[in-house]
Formats: C-alpha cells, sequence, structure tokens
C-alpha cells in the first residue's frame, strides 16, 4: 500500500471555506440591510405588500409589514457584524422559506402582486405580469447563503470569533 499525499481539493477547502463564509455573511447581510432600509420609511406600504398575499387579515398583516423591515435591518447588522451569525443565518433561513411560501402560493392563485421584498410591493397595475420565478429562485440563493452559514458559523474578520478567540484555523474543521 502507498501512502499518496491529499488532493489538491482537499487541502484546498478548509482554507476557502471561512473565506467563502465571510462572503456569504457579508452578502446576506447587503439583502437584508437594503430590503429593511427600502421599507423602513413607509410602514404603511410595507403593511400593504404583506396584505396583499391575502394570508393574514389586514390588522395582523399592517402589523407584520410594521415589523418586517426592522427585523430584516437586524439580521443584516447582526451578519454584517458576525455577531450571533448562526442564530441570524437560522432565522434568515425561516424568513426566506416563509417568502417564498408567500410567493409560491400568491402564483399559485392568480395573484398579481410585486412581492414588496425591496421596496413597497402590492398590487400591480392592470397589465402588469408578475415574476415570480426569478423572485423565488433570487430567493432560493438567499437561501442558500443562510444553508451555508448555518451549517459553518464561524467566519474570520466577525465579532463571535473575536469574543470566543475561536477564529477558524486553516485545516481545522468545525
Amino acid at each position: 500500500m502507498t501512502v499518496s499525499e491529499p488532493s489538491i481539493r482537499a487541502t484546498r477547502w478548509p482554507a476557502v471555506r471561512p473565506w467563502l463564509g465571510v462572503a456569504a455573511r457579508l452578502g446576506l447581510a447587503a439583502v437584508w440591510l437594503v430590503a429593511g432600509a427600502s421599507k423602513v420609511d413607509d410602514l404603511a406600504a410595507s403593511g400593504r405588500a404583506v396584505h396583499a398575499y391575502q394570508l393574514l387579515p389586514y390588522d395582523v398583516a399592517t402589523v407584520v409589514g410594521a415589523a418586517l423591515p426592522f427585523v430584516e435591518l437586524a439580521l443584516g447588522v447582526l451578519l454584517l457584524l458576525g455577531l450571533a451569525t448562526r442564530l441570524a443565518a437560522g432565522v434568515s433561513a425561516a424568513l426566506l422559506v416563509v417568502f417564498i411560501a408567500g410567493i409560491t402560493s400568491a402564483w399559485s392563485r392568480g395573484l398579481a402582486i410585486d412581492c414588496g421584498c425591496f421596496g413597497s410591493g402590492g398590487q400591480l397595475a392592470e397589465g402588469q405580469a408578475p415574476s415570480y420565478l426569478p423572485e423565488i429562485l433570487r430567493d432560493l440563493g438567499f437561501l442558500a447563503l443562510a444553508g451555508f452559514l448555518l451549517i459553518w458559523p464561524r467566519t474570520p474578520v466577525s465579532v463571535d470569533g473575536w469574543l470566543t478567540g475561536d477564529v477558524p484555523v486553516e485545516g481545522e474543521d468545525e
């Protein structure tokens, strides 16, 4: 039996994975910060966008719509800082699953709405076609980022690492 050196692929993954985590963390942070910032100035419009899905009573939809931008901003800040990364990734994943389910539901019921993901949303003008498939695919991509961070939350340049002194080391697996 001969002993061979580990493959290049096997030796690169431990070195690359933490930096992919940084990219996933910062990318998802940017999504949440842009989404929350685009809605925080008009909470009533955010409530109307949630109500347009016709899944919640109006009063509940307006409360959810008013709270959502602040949840998105909080997730964005946590991910930007790398603080409670696994928790923020888990909440992100749950929210994205809800968003995907809501868009799929609107599509299957023939509603013509703008998702309201990065703005006011709500009913589309007569003759304007919704773009549900690209929205679902986009959110699935964001869900993949959250999933990556759920599995590998430890990343360089993060408060989590600084607080615990537990920064990923090349060749170390979690």
